[in-house]
């Protein structure tokens, strides 16, 4: 079995393979893009986050994720507003 057809680990409840997931990810902005960026920033190791977005999808969906992200709004707003502060992230 190809990696692609793995199941992501963070990704548990979610039938989709890391191909389909990349696919999702770098098509159009959708509810279902949302939803799975949404847990991607959830449950995923930040590390992790970079194998499938960039920093600027991050940031640009940032507010618009707010609500999925639970606790975990607050280490993403820190991270990409600190990066934003010392001129790594323009958006």
């Amino acid at each position: 079995m190809a990696k692609r057809d793995l199941r992501p680990y963070f990704l548990w409840d979610e039938d989709v393979s890391i191909g389909e997931l990349l696919q999702i990810l770098t098509g159009p902005d959708s509810p279902r893009r949302d939803q799975l960026l949404g847990k991607m920033l959830r449950e995923a190791r930040d590390i992790d986050v970079w194998h499938f977005v960039r920093p600027v999808e991050v940031a640009g969906a940032l507010e618009r994720l707010r609500r999925r992200l639970g606790r975990r709004y607050g280490f993403w707003s820190f991270l990409i507003d600190g990066w934003r502060r010392h001129g790594l992230l323009r958006t």
